[in-house]
């Protein structure tokens, strides 16, 4: 058994008890941790079989933005676990045999194999061909032929980002907001007043009396 062989049994290992593990946890921040993991394991499938746009693709989309955001969301939205299993037994039944039904076609095209009869010549061709990059013939493309529709994209994109930010700035009345403007042009003197108070010895000293008796008693 050779090194990427070994590579990928180790990384579907690790795939499938992670993604077992996301509908099993009970904490939803861990399963979300588990799926993170999960993503890693088949971005280095991906990059096994070479499919290095792919792999790079998987990490910086999925775990490195949208993996994220769902962390955040999770943690801040204090979801209650307790009401969400409520019923979870009524509807078991129906999510058992829609899983069955799933594993058994998953299996039914698993046993058919992806065996694919090669013949001499497309082999001998295929290994006469140079060694090419998939990410960069794919940014050569990105960036030539699809240059509009990517920046029409990048533009969509944007538009929806200054979206978010200004519903998310907007005043409400269940929200206290401070103006940027207002935090920059702020001064030390304004931040701290200091107050001169006069002193309360006096006041404090029949407390004292008062307790040195009631010691001496």
């Amino acid at each position: 058994m050779s090194v990427t062989t070994g590579l990928f049994y180790v990384f579907s290992t690790i795939l499938l008890i992670a993604a077992f593990r996301v509908i099993t946890a009970r904490n939803p921040v861990h399963a979300v941790l588990f799926l993170v993991l999960t993503f890693f394991q088949a971005s280095m499938i991906w990059m096994l079989l070479k499919a290095e746009f792919l792999s790079l693709s998987l990490v910086l989309v999925y775990v490195g933005a949208v993996m994220v955001l769902f962390l955040f969301v999770v943690m801040m939205l204090e979801v209650n676990i307790e009401s969400l299993r409520v019923g979870f037994w009524n509807h078991f039944p129906l999510a058992a045999v829609v899983g069955v039904v799933i594993a058994l076609e998953m299996a039914a095209v698993l046993m058919g194999g992806f065996r694919v009869v090669e013949s001499p010549t497309a082999t001998t061709a295929a290994a006469a061909l140079p060694q090419v990059s998939n990410a960069k013939e794919l940014g050569k493309l990105l960036y030539t032929q699809y240059l509009y529709p990517l920046e029409v994209a990048a533009a969509i994109l944007l538009v929806a980002m200054f979206a978010a930010i200004a519903l998310t700035l907007r005043e409400r009345k269940d929200t206290k907001t401070v103006k940027s403007g207002d935090q920059v042009r702020v001064k030390a003197r304004d931040r701290m007043v200091v107050l001169k108070m006069a002193a309360t010895k006096a006041a404090v000293e029949p407390a004292v009396a008062t307790t040195n008796a009631e010691t001496k008693a």
